[in-house]
């Protein structure tokens, strides 16, 4: 089908490592030239060893759930002749103890607010849209959590 890179490095740049104290922070380089500074979230290394202003992973599989249901939904109204004008997720997962007794994201909760041109869809065909992404979504269909969509 397709195979998709990225390139993380990390560089200890003179820091002690043998003590724990070095720096978490690192960057993502993506094919397109896209660069995003990434770290472990503060929550499971305190700053200063984590970069709060970066990226942690826990946040990224969180977006790339949410950005993935939003480029199919995207295609899916276009397809029903609507007119998307905006789309906000204020997307959020959560990290537990998994079935297997293994710390992991349990869950993500997508929360769309799709605006659009004239009157918006009836709640049928929104539902079924949202339905249809979820089940194309292919970061979705490769992870373990649950993800619940709760349109807004």
């Amino acid at each position: 089908m397709s195979e998709h890179t990225a390139t993380v490095e990390w560089r200890r740049d003179g820091q002690s490592f043998a003590d724990n104290g070095y720096s978490r922070a690192h960057d993502w380089r993506f094919d397109g030239g896209a660069v995003v500074r990434g770290s472990s979230a503060p929550s499971s290394v305190p700053e200063p060893m984590s970069d709060p202003a970066a990226v942690d992973p826990e946040e990224a599989l969180v977006a790339a759930v949410s950005s993935c249901h939003m480029l199919f939904f995207l295609a899916y109204a276009r397809k029903e002749g609507l007119e998307v004008d905006g789309y906000l997720d204020e997307a959020s997962g959560v990290l537990a103890r998994d079935d297997r007794g293994r710390v992991s994201i349990t869950s993500v909760t997508l929360r769309p607010q799709v605006d659009f041109s004239g009157a918006p869809p009836a709640k049928a065909l929104l539902d079924q849209l949202h339905h249809r992404a979820h089940e194309s979504c292919y970061i979705a269909n490769s992870i373990r959590a649950t993800v619940t969509v709760e349109p807004r």
